[in-house]
């Protein structure tokens, strides 16, 4: 994997549990952060037994390409799962000695084709020509698995993960948060109840942040003491500051986890995510805080799991119309109140338990293939 982020500690754990019930070892190697932006989330960790590689990097006309020495996991492995990417530069040679037998079964574990960003006609080519290289395609959602099927990829050589976090352990955290808390909480940021928002993210360009700013300005226009907690940290964390500088309405927290990120989401009725929707969609569904976000053209494929109206709302891709609905969905506890009951539902789906047993079953049934 590219790096070690702390919000795929725990998969990685229920993993090597759930694979070893099943007679299968597994060995977490990892890379490090290569760009600026990566760096700037401050959300890289260590784990316990974890194997750090020697990497290099350089930058090519804008583009990365990293290279991470395997060692001895390039002899050792009977399968290695690698990030579905064209940068990754010691991905031919695997494919190389797997085509001639003498390497191990490769699989790739991705998004399926380029959700987050434009990707020229050439780039999508090849990114679908090395993907059907693969002995096995791990996909985030059934998104990704339609994407790579349609481009010859074999479906039974699919398996579909159902991205997620460690719902569990925010959902425990969530439930044991006490009146007092969030009675402190509030005092503490004069929050209403009924009139609070939350970001949870990295603060980059992809999260849309003078879009976020500017609408949670907008609402609180609408609705006087409005107030938009955000969450975490990144290169334009000065925008967010900024902000706070003119008013009360955005409260900078820094990067947040766990038990502080269920205390935020007690205290919060809607999650503002006008930009890249991925992975806090599912946060939503713990936290009981729907969505609200835009038609955006790139957004993650999580973000396949909301349905407009039901558990988040798609606004339109404008600052005013976008506070409008904001404001309209705080004034209608109702609607709310049926959004929230949703995403409770859906909290029990989309769980790191579900997806580590959809991951190991694949995995079981790839070194069955192999062996043939």
């Amino acid at each position: 994997m590219p790096f070690l982020s702390e919000f795929r500690r725990s998969f990685y754990r229920q993993l090597e549990a759930d694979l070893d019930t099943r007679g299968v070892s597994l060995v977490v190697a990892h890379g490090q952060p290569y760009s600026r932006d990566q760096r700037a989330r401050q959300d890289v960790v260590d784990m316990a037994g974890a194997v750090r590689l020697r990497q290099s990097s350089l930058w090519v006309a804008g583009r990365p390409l990293v290279h991470k020495r395997l060692g001895s996991l390039a002899r050792t492995s009977d399968v290695l799962v690698v990030d579905q990417s064209l940068r990754n530069l010691e991905l031919y040679p695997l494919l190389l000695r797997q085509l001639t037998g003498r390497g191990p079964a490769v699989a790739m574990w991705d998004h399926g084709r380029t959700y987050t960003g434009p990707q020229s006609r050439l780039e999508q080519s090849l990114k679908f020509a090395l993907t059907r290289r693969a002995r096995w395609f791990f996909s985030y959602t059934d998104g990704g698995s339609r994407a790579v099927t349609d481009h010859g990829f074999p479906r039974q050589r699919v398996t579909v993960v159902q991205n997620a976090v460690d719902t569990t352990a925010l959902g425990e955290a969530y439930r044991r948060v006490t009146e007092e808390q969030q009675a402190a909480l509030r005092a503490e940021h004069g929050l209403a109840a009924g009139r609070t928002g939350l970001f949870v993210g990295a603060l980059s360009s992809s999260k849309r942040i003078p879009f976020l700013v500017a609408a949670a300005e907008a609402v609180a226009e609408r609705l006087p003491g409005f107030r938009l907690l955000v969450a975490g940290t990144g290169e334009q964390k000065e925008l967010v500051e900024a902000a706070a500088s003119r008013s009360r309405v955005v409260v900078p927290l820094g990067p947040v986890f766990g038990t502080r990120k269920a205390l935020l989401g007690a205290v919060s009725d809607v999650l503002l995510m006008p930009g890249l929707v991925g992975l806090c969609a599912v946060d939503s569904f713990v936290l009981e805080t729907p969505v609200v976000t835009t038609p955006w053209p790139w957004h993650a494929p999580e973000f396949e799991y909301l349905e407009h109206g039901r558990n988040a709302l798609v606004a339109p891709d404008d600052v005013q119309q976008y506070a409008d609905a904001v404001a309209g969905l705080l004034g209608s506890p109702a609607e709310l109140g049926a959004m929230r009951s949703e995403c409770r539902k859906d909290a029990a789906r989309y769980t790191v338990e579900e997806m580590s047993r959809r991951f190991a079953d694949g995995l079981v049934d790839l070194l069955r293939d192999a062996r043939r």
